[in-house]
Order: structure tokens, then C-alpha cells, then sequence
């Protein structure tokens, strides 16, 4: 009877450390499962018995009610879905090809949920649809000319001006809609190509004629003032010419109505009239004794 209580007294310590340890150990367990770690790139969604409780939108450390409480994760990033390319009609009924893909995000986490049981595929398929159907509506209103030339942000701004908030219902938002490859029909291209460089061309032309046109009046006009301006200048020196003219005969008239200079003068224009005689290699000037110019000459003592 001793050996027993002996016995019983040695293994009541033992079981007392083992059931600390157990305890100790679902301690430990219930608390590991208690926490929840949320990165900066997601949402965590807490649930209870299935119904979404609450939404864990800020990174970090946060804790649920073990074995009551489950979690699921939802991207909080900017995600891309791209869509299978596809035909469509221009204005002008001119087939185009549309190669186009989106960027999108998770805006409200719960409407999300409740709209596409959180389901990322489902969010794909509401996209698709809806971002077709934008692209199509808005390439039929452009010609195919205009949709050419609004590969520089103006296309992709019409599509997201014709989505609009469509996708709020969702809990989503569409940051943008971009074209990778938007092009002609193989078949189609070359006829295209060919018009739109006659119609360049044609352009090119009429800027060409316009061009021309502009530098031939600019030209007579400045042949016109140029022959306004000589005309204007010959008349000048013609009257300058006149006036000199008019002043020498005055002069002269006037050097010749002097007695005393009439002399002179007469003797300074017989030598220039000899001068003017004197032609060529022969330096002889045979006068008449009679002639003015003799008489100077044999005036001279």
C-alpha cells in the first residue's frame, strides 16, 4: 500500500509539466492562428461562418478569432488584363484590327466581393466585355483616318470617357485603356497605304501651287517698286542734270559778260578745241593765221 501511494506521489508532478506543456503548446497554436499578417500590395479579407466581417486595407500585424474566424487575400495593386485581339468597323465601314490592354484595380474590396464573389476571373470576364464593347462604340463614331491619328492618347482617351463609372458597380476601377496594335486587315493595307500617299501627295501639290502663286505676286510686286524707284531716280538725276546744266550756262554766261574774263576764257576753250583736234599719232595743228585761235596764239608775246 505504501509502494502505491509511492508510486502515485512520483507521477503527479509528471502529469501536472505534461499537461502545462499541452497547454502551453494550443496556447502557442491559438495564438499563431490568431494573427494576420497583411502585405502593402493586398487586402485581407476576414470572414465569419462565410459573411465577410471586416477588411484589413493597411499593412501589417492584426489578429481574428481563432477557429471562428478565417481569412482570404485580394490584390490591392494595379493589375493588367489583356484582351484577345479583335475586329472592328470604323465609321467609313473600314475594318480595322484592335490588339488593346487594361490596367485596372480593385477599388472596394467588399462590393467586389458581393458582386463577383471575389473572383478575379469574374472581374476579367466583366472587363472584356465592357472595354469591347467601348472600343467598338467609340472606333465606329471615327473614321479610319481619325483612328489613325488618334494613336497619340486621344483614342484612348474617348474609350474611357464612353466606359465612364460602369465599373464602379463592381467595386473596380479602369486606370486606363492602351492600344498595343491597332492596325489594317493584311489584305486591305497596301489600297490604304496607296491612297493615303496620293492624298499627300495632293496636298503637297496644292501647298506647292499656293507656294508658287505667292512668290510670283510677291515678285511683281517687288518688279514694280524696283521700276517706280529707277523711274523716280532718272527723273531725279535728269533734273539734277538740268540744274548743273542750267548753272553752268550761268556761269558761263556770266564769265563771259565780264570783259575782263571774256579773254581768258575764249583762250581756255581754243586750247581745249585744240586739244580735241589733235587726234591720233600725227601731234600737227596747222591754223589759218586769220583763224581765232592763231591770233592768240600770236597774241602771245
Amino acid at each position: 500500500m505504501g509502494d502505491v501511494e509511492h508510486i502515485k506521489q512520483r507521477r503527479a508532478p509528471k502529469f501536472a509539466l505534461g499537461f502545462i506543456i499541452i497547454i502551453a503548446v494550443l496556447g502557442l497554436f491559438v495564438l499563431v492562428t490568431s494573427i494576420v499578417v497583411t502585405e502593402k500590395d493586398e487586402y485581407t479579407l476576414v470572414r465569419q461562418f462565410g459573411k465577410v466581417e471586416r477588411i484589413i486595407t493597411e499593412p501589417g500585424l492584426s489578429f481574428k478569432i481563432p477557429f471562428i474566424e478565417e481569412t482570404s487575400k485580394l490584390p490591392n495593386k494595379t493589375m493588367l488584363y489583356d484582351l484577345a485581339t479583335s475586329d472592328v468597323i470604323t465609321k467609313d465601314k473600314k475594318t480595322m484590327v484592335a490588339d488593346s490592354y487594361v490596367l485596372w484595380k480593385i477599388e472596394d474590396p467588399l462590393l467586389f466581393v458581393k458582386s463577383l464573389n471575389s473572383q478575379i476571373a469574374n472581374a476579367e470576364s466583366r472587363i472584356n466585355t465592357t472595354v469591347y464593347n467601348s472600343i467598338k462604340n467609340v472606333i465606329s463614331r471615327m473614321s479610319q483616318t481619325d483612328v489613325i491619328s488618334g494613336r497619340d492618347g486621344a483614342l484612348s482617351s474617348a474609350i474611357m470617357e464612353n466606359i465612364g463609372d460602369v465599373m464602379d458597380q463592381y467595386g473596380i476601377k479602369i486606370i486606363s485603356v492602351e492600344t498595343k496594335h491597332l492596325d489594317l486587315p493584311s489584305d486591305n493595307k497596301t489600297a490604304v497605304y496607296e491612297r493615303m500617299i496620293s492624298e499627300r501627295n495632293n496636298i503637297a501639290a496644292s501647298y506647292t501651287a499656293e507656294g508658287e502663286s505667292e512668290a510670283k505676286k510677291i515678285r511683281t510686286q517687288t518688279d514694280n517698286e524696283i521700276a517706280i524707284k529707277i523711274s523716280a531716280a532718272k527723273a531725279e538725276a535728269e533734273k539734277t542734270i538740268a540744274a548743273g546744266e542750267a548753272e553752268y550756262m550761268k556761269i558761263l554766261a556770266g564769265a563771259y559778260s565780264d570783259e575782263s574774263r571774256s579773254d581768258f576764257y575764249s583762250f581756255v576753250r581754243s586750247l581745249d578745241a585744240a586739244k580735241a583736234s589733235l587726234n591720233g599719232n600725227n601731234k600737227t595743228l596747222i591754223l589759218n593765221s586769220d583763224s581765232p585761235l592763231a591770233q592768240i596764239f600770236n597774241s602771245i608775246d
